[in-house]
């Protein structure tokens, strides 16, 4: 073996080891019992503030081009430019408090921190709680969380700014804040609804899981038979006018919570539906 095959296969090694570490810490909350510390920051003053957008080089660690978690490979992200979420929310917190995340930079429940599958490390994002419209801003610096349904992985002081501490989960739409340029070619955007996002004026806006979009009445009207046929309740066509030609948007909900977008996830995933994103009036 050459002087350059043993460094090449040596390099390797070590960032395995250290990746595998650092996703032991940072998806530890969906293996062990996790918890909120025992000096709560859930009130008054006490919050943090949101983290700061800035420019960042990529970290040297957590950016793989492809890992795999539980038999399941993500690829990570080249940019997070154009990126756009809804899905679950999640925290971790008082267990995984100063041990190392997969950027090998030291976890602080108390910071505004987030992990996420594959966006680079780091990347500054905008969260919303679906249900009561806060907003905050985290620095996504962590890998996770690998569960089902679950899109990012909060901070405890993240998490209790969305007031989401007691739920433990809860539905937000995730938005990149990038400092990268536009591609050449646009990159292909994460499941949103097509219409531009606004802020709602409610405090508990109704949320929708979102199964196809048509252009065609009757293709719409098949999809619609095949969630009645099924069992799956609380479907509707939605027509947008909005663009021309019409689109039939078919909708199943209000969703009431994370418990209950989850059995209408498995629901479609047993019909063949994989392909579903949440939508807001």
């Amino acid at each position: 073996m050459s002087r350059l095959e043993v460094i090449r296969k040596t390099l390797w090694i070590v960032v395995s080891i250290v990746f595998v570490g650092a996703f032991l810490a940072s998806c530890g909350s969906q293996i062990r019992k996790d918890g909120a510390p025992s000096k709560s920051v859930a009130t008054g003053n006490q919050l943090p503030v949101d983290a700061t957008p800035r420019k960042e080089p990529k970290s040297r660690y957590g950016n793989p081009p492809v890992y795999e978690v539980f038999g399941v490979r993500y690829k990570v992200m080249n940019s997070s430019y154009g990126y756009q979420e809804r899905g679950v929310a999640s925290w971790y917190g008082k267990k995984f408090h100063g041990r190392a995340t997969s950027s090998q930079e030291t976890y602080d429940m108390y910071a505004m921190t987030a992990a996420h599958k594959t966006l680079p490390l780091p990347t500054y994002a905008r969260v919303r709680n679906l249900r009561n419209n806060k907003s905050i801003v985290v620095r996504i610096n962590d890998r996770g969380p690998f569960v089902d349904n679950r899109i990012i992985d909060l901070s405890y002081s993240a998490a209790a700014k969305l007031d989401m501490i007691g739920a433990g989960t809860s539905l937000v739409e995730v938005t990149a804040l990038s400092f990268d340029q536009p591609p050449a070619t646009q990159p292909v955007r994460a499941k949103t609804d097509a219409k531009p996002i606004t802020e709602l004026a409610v405090d508990e806006p109704r949320v929708f899981v979102q199964v196809g979009a048509f252009g065609d009445l009757d293709n719409a009207k098949r999809r619609f038979a095949l969630l009645r046929d099924s069992g799956i309740g609380k479907a509707t066509v939605h027509k947008d006018t909005s663009r021309a030609p019409a689109l039939y948007r078919i909708r199943v909900g209000p969703v009431e919570n994370v418990d209950d977008y989850d059995r209408i996830v498995a629901k479609l995933n047993q019909i063949g539906i994989t392909e579903s994103h949440l939508v807001t009036n």
